[in-house]
């Protein structure tokens, strides 16, 4: 059995989210533009830009480590932009509530929200000292395991005779 590939947009999937995608914007008739009509690169398959998106958005990378495989990572970040401020995303998520809602029905008159906000407890040792605070001089930790170090006699002055 391979990989389950949690990024992957099914055929399925696509059928139901493509009528939602926002059209390419076309050229302005106001505008005065530097290279003619139909210059320049072709726009990326809006199907190869929302498969680039989910696996951005599902394995966590950043945009520049987009692999080829899907286009230009600043083409494909340029239209999730472009799709995120014209609500694609917003409809693709109700789309989602709609069809779970039919399938399995949805509790809305039950609803509640917890939320909180916190350092996390283990973090702080590891982590060290914020990074403000990293040139200051601080008193030096005790070790845990040994006592402080102190001679056992006083120090002696080279030019003090013995």
């Amino acid at each position: 059995m391979g990989q389950i590939k949690t990024w992957e947009v099914s055929d399925e999937l696509w059928e139901k989210i493509e009528h939602l995608v926002p059209g390419t914007p076309s050229r302005s008739e106001n505008r005065v533009y530097q290279r003619k009509a139909g210059g320049g690169r072709k726009a990326l398959p809006a199907r190869q830009v929302f498969e680039a998106i989910v696996y951005v958005l599902r394995t966590g990378i950043q945009w520049k480590a987009l692999p080829r495989y899907y286009g230009s990572s600043s083409s494909v970040h340029k239209r999730f932009q472009q799709w995120a401020s014209a609500g694609f995303f917003l409809k693709v998520w109700q789309a989602g509530l709609a069809e779970y809602d039919g399938m399995h029905g949805i509790a809305w008159e039950w609803q509640s929200i917890d939320g909180a906000t916190g350092k996390a407890p283990l973090a702080q040792e590891c982590v060290g000292p914020n990074p403000t605070d990293r040139g200051k001089k601080w008193p030096q930790a005790k070790s845990a395991f040994r006592r402080q170090w102190h001679p056992s006699i006083a120090r002696r002055r080279r030019n003090q005779s013995t």
